[in-house]
């Protein structure tokens, strides 16, 4: 993110120190799932849950050394974690956990998005009723024509907006997914079941299909 251009709630969501929280609740999610259902021990997943944090600088220092963000984000982690850290990350990928955070991170921005197009949507749709008697040169083909009012023209606006609004909010919907399905997407170490279930756990919809990573058209589009 450019400083200068960031609103600072959205700066929040998009730093470093928000990005490995986002994982870590990612990968908590994953180890608890996974204990539920025999996977992992439950102490040890009650222990991760207790223990797991971590400190940015240790892993910004670590992967200087290693050159791969999510083994230094997985050793800072397991530094506080201790022994039972052999069940942090099990049976998953990198791109399962970061793409699966990036879903979380999209969300909570979309969240705020779409509070700011409600607010200027209500912004006009305020003004184009105060403004329906106020006249105003029409135009078209790019000359003057018949006259309109300037209500009329916030009203297109706020008509737009609206539009723009289920544009947006389907947009986001369909960024809502995780994927837990391996470094090939062929569900090798995990089950679909188990998928579903640590995506419902963060409340995310899981990717029907998805290779190392979700695919790229839902952001695309």
């Amino acid at each position: 993110m450019i400083q200068r251009y960031t609103r600072p709630e959205i700066g929040r969501i998009w730093n470093e120190e928000n990005r490995f929280r986002t994982w870590l609740e990612v990968e908590l999610a994953a180890t608890e799932t996974l204990a539920e259902a025999g996977w992992v021990p439950k102490q040890a997943a009650r222990s991760i849950r207790d223990l797991a944090n971590f400190k940015l600088e240790r892993i910004q220092e670590i992967e200087a050394e290693v050159r791969h963000d999510v083994i230094a984000f997985n050793t800072a982690v397991a530094e506080f974690v201790g022994p039972e850290s052999r069940w942090f990350h099990y049976g998953l990928t990198s791109n399962d956990v970061v793409d699966t955070a990036q879903a979380l991170l999209v969300k909570q921005a979309s969240q705020l998005i779409d509070a700011g197009i409600v607010r200027l949507a209500q912004a006009l749709e305020k003004r184009a009723w105060e403004f329906k008697d106020t006249p105003q040169i029409g135009r078209t083909h790019g000359v003057h024509a018949e006259p309109i009012t300037f209500g009329l023209k916030l009203a297109n606006w706020y008509s737009e907006t609206q539009r723009n609004l289920v544009r947006f909010r389907h947009a986001a919907e369909d960024m809502r997914v995780g994927k837990l399905s391996g470094a090939v997407g062929t569900l090798a170490h995990l089950t679909p079941e188990l998928e579903e279930k640590i995506c419902a756990r963060l409340g995310l919809n899981t990717a029907a299909i998805s290779s190392q990573v979700i695919q790229r058209d839902r952001h695309a589009a």
